[in-house]
């Protein structure tokens, strides 16, 4: 029960719409930009495989800033995490 009490509050803390909106704005923005000049499938196959190596460096990206975050708690942890995630 108490794995889960866990998990559930970090799943929260992760599920904020403004954090979800951001980040996949920001890699469709990206992928968007790289695509600029293909067209029909080619860019279909392109969009694909860029937004899955964005949501994959997004996760890698979320694991290190949760591990840096060890030991931080409330508003502090939100404060660390929105600028460990914001970082480019």
């Amino acid at each position: 029960m108490r794995k889960f009490l866990i998990l559930a509050a970090i799943a929260t803390a992760f599920a904020s719409p403004t954090f979800a909106a951001n980040s996949q704005q920001n890699v469709m923005k990206s992928c968007n930009t790289s695509a600029t000049g293909k067209k029909g499938d080619e860019r279909k196959a392109f969009m694909k495989s860029c937004l899955s190596d964005g949501r994959k460096a997004q996760q890698e990206k979320m694991k290190i800033c949760n591990v840096d975050a060890t030991g931080k708690k409330g508003d502090e942890r939100k404060a660390f995490m929105s600028q460990c995630l914001s970082k480019g």
